[in-house]
Order: C-alpha cells, then structure tokens, then sequence
C-alpha cells in the first residue's frame, strides 16, 4: 500500500501509472554489444556450478527475518529474529540485505529456481510493510551511535535534510556509511525488478529513490560535495539504473548530480590520482558514470571509466587481477613491496568484472575478456570454499599465508555480500551478441537460447582443466549469422575445426568467425593449447609469479591449520622460463626444482583453499644468491620476529581496522602519504582520536609509524587516562616510514587485554599513519 505522502514524494505520476508498472524503453546508443539474458543461460558441470550450487544452499540458509531485524525496529514493528553478529550488529546493518535481494535475483535468473523466487518474493512483501509503516518511502536499517545509545540511523538521513553534513570519509554524522549500505538495498530492489520479475518491487524500489531524492535535491553543490566525500557506493548507478526503467528525468538529473568531483574530474582528465585511496570506494562511482554515459552519450564519463579501468588493470593489479593492499592503491606498478596477507579485496574484483562489463559493452574487444577471465578464475573461484559456501574478505599473496573465510552467523562483511552475488551468476558473461553475430567470450560448459535469432547452442568443454572447446548448435535459426569464439591472449597455437574439418583463423584475429547458415549438429571446436610462462612485477623483474595458460600457480606450504615458519621461498636460477617441471600439466601441476631451501610443488592458486601458499617469487643468479642469502634471511627473519611480537595493529585510515578497533575521534581527517593511509588531528588543541589495542601480560611496547618528515609536533599519548608520551621528535627530517617505540608501563596493562591508546595534539598537527602493540622482548 501507498501513502499519498509516498506517492507524491517519491515518484511521479507517470512512473507509478499502471498497475503492471511496465518498464519504459531508454535510448541507449553507445551500447554495441550485449549478453544473453541470464535466464536464457543454464550451467552444465563444471566448478562454476558447483559454485553456483554451493551458493544456492547458503542462500537458503540465510532468514530473511533476521537480516531484516533493524528494518523492523526502525518502522517500530514486531522483530521476527534476532540480527545476525559481525557487520549485521553494527551500524553498517542492511548493506547485507541488499546483497541478498541481487543474490536471488540473479540466482533466479541462472537457475529458474522457484524456492528461491518465493524467498526473493517474501523479502520484498516485508519491505513494503515496513516501508508503509513509515510512510515517506524510507526503508532502512542502519543505526549510529548518540550520547552513548544505539538510536535508529534514520536521525543522519533526516540532518543532512537539514543541511548538517559531518564526515570523516566512512561515516556521516557518526552513522557508518549509511549511502553505502542505501545503495545496496536500492540496487537489491532494482535487481528483483530486472532479474527476479518481482513487480512488487517496483514500487518499494520507487519508494526509497523518492525519499532520498528529496534530502539530495534540497543540497547546494559544496553541501553535496561534503557528504559525497563519504563512502557512498554506487548511488549514482542505482539512480541512472532507476532511470533506465521509468524513462523519468527526474532521476537522470539525479544520477549526474552524485558526481564526486574530486576523485572523478582528474581521472576524466586522465590523471591517476588513486595512490592512497580507498579502492573500492571508486570503483562504483565509475561503474556508475559508465552506465551514465550509456544514457546520456555524456563522453567525459566514458574517458573517466576508460581511463579508470585500464590504470587499475595495468598499473595497480596483482598477478590474480585483484588489486588494493589494505583496501588501499598504492603508487602505480608498485607490487614488490605490497606483497602481504592483506591483498586484493574480494569486493573491487567483484566490482571491476562489473566495470569490465559495460567498456566491453561499447567496443567488443576480446582483450577485455582475457581482463575478465584472470579476475573470474584466479580470484574469484579462489573467494568461495565450496565446501562450506563461507567467503574471503583478502586474498592473501604473501607466502605462508592463509585465506580467513566468514561465519555462518558473524562476520557478514562486504565480501560476504558481494560473493553472494557473484556465485550467483557464472553464466551471465559468457555469450554475448549485437545484430548479428554471437560471440562466446568464457568457456564455461552451458547451454544458451539467443531467442531473437532462434539460435541455441551447447558449450562443452572441461576448461580450465582442458584445452578443447566444442560450441554444438542444438537449434538452428532461419538465416545466417557469425558466431565468434574468443582466441585467448595467453594461446600462441590455436586451431579452429568446423564439423570435424580443420578451419582457418583469419592472421591476428582475437576472434575465431564462423559465418553460416547453421544446422542443427553443426559443431565448432576451438583447441587453445596452453603453455608455462613467467610474469614479474612490474617494479622488481627479480620478482616473479607463474602462469599455466589463464591459470596462476602456487606453490602448496602446506596445511592452513598449521603455522608456517618459513623460511620465505627464494630461487636461485638464470631463466625463468626454463625452471618449471611438467608433472600433470591438465591439472595445472608442476614442480619448482630450483626454489630454496627445497624444491616446491606447483598447483593451481585458486583450488588451495585450505592450504598456504605463496605465488611470488624473489629471483637470484648464484652469484646473487651468495652475496645476497645472508641479508635475505636476516631480512625475513626480522618480519618474522616482528609477527611474532605483534599483539595487536591497527592501519590508520582503513575502514575495517578502525572499526575492530573502536576508532572515534572529536576532528580528524582521511590522510594518504607514501601509498599508506593515516588519520591527520588538524592544527591546535583537544583535537584528539582513540584507539583499543590487545595487550599481554608483562612488558609492552606502543609503536607507532609516523612519516620521517613530519617532526617537530607537539601531541600527548595516552594510556587509559595516562600520559605515556608527549611526541615532540626533533630528528633531522627522512624520506622515509619511521617507527618510534613508547614503552607502556606495566601497571596500565596489568590484568587487561585491551587498553584504549589517545592521540591528542597541543598545539600543532599529527599524523598517525599505524600503531601496534609489542611484546617488549
């Protein structure tokens, strides 16, 4: 039921018309190419649908109800369940929920699968319930923090109504990313609409986008600015996606007003300002600027994804094609030094494969797809144990280290949402078509219906684990059309078969064509074979990981319940190419003889999933490595014993730390210096940030990382109350991360395990870059 306060405020007339609310035809030129439907593409075996069918059980599993506590009690309606822990008991509650509605959606969509559309249909019967018993379209379940109370965060939606905008780059008002967590429940709607074919999504979806719509509308340019400097997803996608099904300009307008400029206007101007950014706070702004563009034919939005997309992909990813350390980019092609256990956040692969998407879209260029593949199969097959359907947040690349899965009822990050989402839907990237001509771009075994040509094919083939494709034509449409089978950058020989015969493909092409008028029983098979070759970062050609084909090798340290002591693997060789040894090639198995102190077995990265590994490799002549061994170990050995050390550490600056850590703060300000983030107090007095650090029994020690330049400051530091330090370094000034150790006195530790540490200036700046907490010997 709607409201008349609703249905004014929220939408227009027009949209709401109609009880089918039928969705409206949007111009959308700059699209050349497009996939099948999700619903015309079925999986055949293969670990994609295991994935998938893994997938579909954790779904199932999870209670609606209780993702929806929060949503409940802000409309002041009976709870049907406790919340869930983790991220789900915090103020970030609800960004969960909106994954969930996309999962179905897309869930229903691969599978056709009617207990999940019935549990999509339910979900969104509840949210317009409690949407109605608010009454102006707001449907949330964020909550923020007041005077020590947990209050409903519907109270930070309503200030910046009222133009009061406090942010310190993941929060508004004190509430945790609470654009963020919007989008997600918006786009969850849009995709119940799109996907699900839940029409009674429409007008909840239409609901929220209204409420919203008035506060953002009533904002001058620099109170927009202020609150788009927060986290905020991609709010500008699900507004032009909101226009894309009602034809409503009302909504158009309102996508292009959420343009973060200081991000966005250098990178359509081609500057890559991302070092020291938060990475997946970008990259939905600019999967939203690439939906605008499709729009709107607005050319800077293009140029910005563009850029955007081949700047992460060239200059900022990992051998898997993850990218960020610490949720952050670094400086461009700096990967040597940023090879930790905190690397590529599961999140930004999700969102570039979207990103991917769209540019590919605009010009069917199959490199796109060789992009595609590598995060696909590399990273994100690596995201989910198929066994327990639980997901990584990191995907570790140091060596010893070990992937961290979720819980079934705590940790619910932003991982956790997203791998919802993306094992939901292995089918949707595989064909793809314009007006005459398919193309198959992954090789995943599946059947697909092209109904507007009346073509339906079966993909068979036992990829990655195979280098045979065999494309069959089950239903052959009346006139001719091209089918396109993508030639991999990574194959040097393929060889193309047409019903048995040896087929031509054409000198350089990335496509293998084939132009007929087909029969059904028609049979293309492409045979890609695949080859072992060597890749280095690109800052340290002595630094080197392996590929067999699309595959990324590791090599297996052993069981992840087991520590791993090292030493860290070396390799003494000349060339790289010649090193590794074929043991069983179709299962991707190899052996690394000349690694040190033993030789090494290789295995695909992604299938180690309860096992340590490591993917990079520091290179040595003989020469080197007897010049060198001493110092690499001694080097190894210090990171070691400073692991071991280690209590507690906190990155300054990154969203997730600071929230396990109770970050709070009176003023301070995101900072990023040298590819790391910090946490800057501002010029004066009082300006102060906490922090809670673990300590242990006896002797510890407070470091602290500062940047060698920034001496001279004047800030107190403080143990539960206690002063342990006045911070006032006059050392000669150094271009480089210094670490300055506070000893903390026995007496402020003694019978705790956690102790809150305060940074307060008196009388200049600070920046705090990380702190840890150390066992003093």
């Amino acid at each position: 039921m709607l409201t008349r306060r609703l249905f004014l405020g929220s939408a227009s007339a027009l949209a709401l018309a109609g009880p089918a609310f039928a969705r409206v035809a949007v111009d959308e030129k700059p699209i050349k190419a497009r996939p099948l439907p999700l619903s015309a593409v079925r999986l055949g075996p293969s670990v994609y649908r295991d994935a998938v069918d893994t997938n579909r059980r954790t779904l199932l599993s999870l209670s609606p109800e209780r993702l929806l506590h929060n949503f409940y009690k802000s409309a002041r309606l009976p709870t049907k369940g406790e919340t869930y822990g983790g991220w789900e008991a915090r103020g970030i509650a609800g960004h969960t929920l909106g994954h969930y509605l996309s999962a179905l959606s897309l869930m229903y969509a691969q599978t056709g699968d009617a207990a999940v559309r019935d549990r999509l249909r339910g979900t969104i019967a509840e949210m317009a319930r409690i949407q109605a018993a608010h009454g102006d379209g707001y449907v949330g379940g964020t909550t923020v923090e007041r005077d020590g109370r947990t209050v409903d965060g519907k109270i930070v939606f309503e200030e910046v109504r009222k133009g009061e905008i406090r942010s310190g780059g993941f929060d508004v008002n004190g509430g945790w990313v609470p654009l963020y967590t919007w989008h997600k429940v918006h786009a969850g709607l849009i995709d119940a609409v799109r996907l699900g074919d839940v029409d009674a999504a429409m007008p909840v979806m239409l609901g929220m986008a209204g409420y919203l719509a008035t506060i953002l509308e009533g904002l001058d340019e620099v109170q927009m600015q202020k609150l788009l400097a927060a986290e905020h997803g991609g709010l500008n996608d699900s507004y032009a996606e909101t226009y894309a099904l009602t034809g409503n300009p009302r909504w158009r307008r309102l996508a292009e007003r959420i343009y973060h400029r200081k991000v966005l206007a250098p990178l359509a101007a081609g500057k890559d300002d991302l070092p020291g950014l938060h990475a997946n706070t970008q990259i939905p702004k600019l999967i939203g600027l690439a939906r605008l563009y499709e729009l709107t034919g607005e050319q800077r939005h293009a140029d910005a994804a563009r850029f955007f997309h081949r700047t992460v992909t060239q200059h900022h990813s990992y051998v898997i094609g993850g990218n960020s350390e610490r949720e952050h980019f670094g400086a461009p092609n700096q990967i040597s030094t940023r090879i930790t256990e905190r690397t590529c956040e599961a999140c930004n692969s999700y969102n570039m494969l979207k990103l991917t998407r769209h540019l590919y879209g605009w010009e069917p260029d199959p490199a796109l797809f060789d992009t595609y593949e590598r995060i696909h199969i590399n990273h994100l097959l690596a995201h989910q144990d198929p066994g327990t359907g639980q997901f990584v947040y990191f995907m570790p690349l140091s060596a010893g280290a070990r992937r961290t899965y979720s819980t079934p009822e705590d940790s619910f990050w932003c991982c956790v949402g997203s791998g919802l989402e993306t094992h939901s839907k292995h089918g949707e990237s595989i064909y793809w078509h314009d007006e005459t001509t398919l193309f198959v771009n992954l090789f995943i075994p599946s059947t697909a219906e092209w109904k507007e040509r009346g073509l339906k094919v079966a993909l068979d083939t036992r990829f990655p684990f195979g280098e045979t494709v065999t494309l069959t034509v089950t239903q052959a449409p009346r006139d001719p059309v091209a089918v396109n089978m993508r030639v991999p950058g990574w194959c040097a020989t393929p060889a193309l078969r047409l019903n048995g015969e040896n087929a031509p493909i054409q000198g350089g092409s990335r496509y293998a064509t084939v132009y007929r008028k087909w029969k059904v029983g028609d049979r293309i098979e492409l045979d890609l074979p695949m080859r072992v070759r060597a890749e280095a970062t690109p800052d340290d050609s002595r630094m080197v990981a392996w590929l067999h084909g699309p595959i990324v090798l590791a090599a297996d340290l052993g069981p992840a319940d087991k520590p791993f002591d090292g030493p860290v693997p070396a390799l003494v060789i000349g060339d790289t190419m010649a090193t590794l040894e074929a043991e069983n090639p179709a299962e991707h198995r190899f052996r690394l003889p000349d690694a040190r102190p033993a030789p090494l077995s290789m295995v695909p990265f992604f299938r180690q999933y309860d096992r340590r590994t490591a993917v990079y490799f520091p290179r040595f002549t003989a020469a080197e490595w007897k010049a060198e061994e001493a110092s690499f170990r001694a080097e190894s050995a210090t990171r070691a014993k400073l692991a071991k050390r280690t209590v507690d550490v906190i990155q300054l600056g990154e969203m997730q730390p600071e929230r396990d850590h109770d970050y709070r703060s009176n003023h301070s300000d995101l900072f990023s210096w040298g590819g790391r983030s910090a946490r800057q107090l501002p010029w004066g007095t009082g300006n102060y940030l906490e922090i809670t650090l673990a300590v242990r029994p006896g002797p510890m020690l407070l470091s602290v990382l500062y940047w060698g330049e920034e001496v001279a400051k004047n800030f107190d530091i403080s143990i539960d109350g206690t002063r342990i330090a006045n911070e006032r370094r006059a050392a000669p000034p150094e271009k480089r991360f210094v670490t300055v150790d506070y000893p903390i006195p026995e007496a402020l530790s003694r019978g705790k395990d956690r102790v809150t540490i305060r940074f307060e200036t008196k009388g200049t700046d600070a920046f705090i870059y990380e702190a840890r907490t150390l066992e003093a010997k």
